[in-house]
């Protein structure tokens, strides 16, 4: 089998793994959330939500970066072959993640009254914020462990420990919250970090075990820097888009009001998710692949296209059939009055397209371990988009958001090519260059043809499933799959596409 070939194929195997992963932990969410509405009722909603927000927060901050550091420095060591390199990387990582989980979940007990007051506007829940120590020292503990499986390459386990992990914990927190109602709110929030922590020890437990190797304290402190050092750039960037977002939703309900805000956040919360199954697969497979072969500029810049190649297929058929039902999506998942959101989701639609096709080309930062220009790269694209809806929401209104939100991804992508071309000299193939430019004009055709009509609706779904089976016929003969999709790759190579050359 050709290099090239097993490439598509493993890209494609980890999609459906980590999509299909992906795909059932939305479904148990959904179930989560629809018990949870039903046994305590709109106000326990929102404290579940205020408790879970501050868990998140804390836990992020308290991890440093370490788990997508930790996935990096792994991957690194185990691509070089040698058991002591790996030996250094996980007991640096055991040893960072335990000293961070110990000072994060004793800085959240301390400040459990202070956290109290100012997130839940009342000190007497300040034992319940203490008990959340529990779930912030486990989350930090889950973080490493997810880290040392994902950088050693175990797709499988990672996305068996995603769905049993969100199973399991649904399951034990709503057991909590049917036996003791309100009062088990706290470990109905705990509990997520627990069964991930445990079910993650689980599948550490059976990977190979480690040579008898001993490193030394300069061994250990040279990891740590490198570890801190990316783990403070990448918690900085992160920072910076929650901070962002935060601020886009205060200057929304400030100038628009509270109403507006609810449908950009419906808008919103529907492009997060209906590209996750190919964002996900790229940070669990693709991501430490890529860390092993970035400093081999040829394989680092064949692998780049490889990926983005596979994910513009899968994802362009869903955004084409997106754009061309979003008012009744909106309408499904929401409501009528929601109805401004379809014009948000039509230009964050063709913004996602770019988001795919800049994602491969962002890894090649995270990889190379530059943090400064990661932080730096991160912090531009958002600023781009809160100084458009700053400047221009007064004027043009809502639709704004969604605009601001394609202004971003059309400088980042052209910003991260260029990044991209420095670090490994890399060039998009043909076939890429193609596929992003078709996906962008049928989108926006798409769109505009649906706003007017609805025969311009049911023309874009039958373009989303011509595109469909263009993409499966493609994929299939890149992967070389035989059977009835095989002879479906046989008739898609008689249409001219370019052919994947480099230059």
């Amino acid at each position: 089998m050709k290099e090239s070939t097993a490439s598509y194929r493993r890209i494609l195997k980890s999609t459906s793994l980590i999509g299909g992963a992906s795909l059932a932990n939305i479904g148990i969410g959904l179930l989560r959330s629809k018990v949870l509405a039903v046994l305590l009722g709109p106000a326990g909603m929102g404290l579940a939500s205020l408790f879970s927000g501050l868990l998140g927060t804390a836990s992020s901050i308290a991890t440093m970066g370490l788990g997508s550091v930790g996935t990096r420095q792994i991957a690194e060591a185990y691509s070089k072959g040698d058991d002591r390199t790996l030996v250094v990387a996980r007991r640096a990582l055991f040893l960072g993640s335990l000293a961070l989980s110990i000072v994060g979940g004793l800085v959240v007990w301390s400040l459990r009254t202070v956290l109290a007051v100012h997130t839940l506007g009342n000190a007497s829940y300040g034992g319940s914020v203490g008990w959340l120590a529990v779930g912030v020292t486990l989350s930090v503990g889950a973080a490493s462990q997810s880290a040392l499986i994902q950088g050693m390459r175990r797709i499988g386990d990672i996305a068996r420990l995603n769905v049993i992990g969100s199973a399991g914990s649904t399951a034990l927190g709503l057991a909590c919250l049917w036996m003791w109602g309100k009062h088990g709110l706290i470990a109905y929030v705990v509990s997520a970090p627990l069964v991930t922590f445990v079910v993650g020890h689980i599948y550490v437990s059976m990977l190979p075990r480690p040579s008898d190797f001993r490193p030394t304290l300069v061994d250990l402190t040279a990891e740590w820097k490198i570890l801190f050092r990316l783990g403070v750039a990448m918690l900085g960037a992160g920072l910076v888009g929650q901070l962002a977002q935060l601020w886009i939703r205060i200057d929304i309900a400030h100038v628009l009001g509270q109403q507006s805000l609810g449908q950009y956040q419906a808008a919103w919360t529907i492009s997060m998710q209906y590209v996750t199954f190919v964002l996900a697969a790229m940070a669990t497979d693709y991501y430490p692949r890529l860390t092993g072969v970035i400093h081999d500029r040829e394989a680092a810049t064949r692998l780049v296209n490889e990926q983005a190649e596979i994910a513009l297929l899968l994802a362009s058929p869903i955004l084409i059939l997106f754009m061309a039902l979003t008012p009744w999506l909106v309408h499904l998942l929401y409501a009528r009055s929601f109805g401004p959101s379809a014009s948000i989701l039509r230009w964050q639609i063709l913004g996602d397209v770019l988001k795919v096709a800049s994602w491969p080309l962002g890894f090649t930062i995270v990889a190379a371990g530059d943090g400064k220009t990661f932080f730096a790269s991160e912090t531009f694209s958002w600023i781009v988009c809160a100084g458009c809806i700053a400047l221009l929401m007064p004027a043009f209104g809502l639709r704004m958001t969604g605009i601001a939100y394609f202004a971003m991804y059309a400088l980042y992508l052209p910003l991260v090519y260029w990044l991209a071309r420095r670090r490994i000299g890399y060039r998009w193939k043909r076939a890429v260059l193609a596929l992003v430019g078709s996906s962008l004009v049928l989108c926006a055709v798409v769109g505009v043809m649906a706003a007017v009509s609805i025969w311009g609706a049911v023309l874009g779904v039958t373009a989303a499933a011509t595109f469909a089976v263009f993409s499966l016929g493609r994929i299939a003969r890149m992967s070389n799959i035989g059977g009835p999709v095989g002879t479906l790759s046989t008739i898609v190579s008689a249409i001219p596409f370019p052919k994947v050359t480099f230059r």
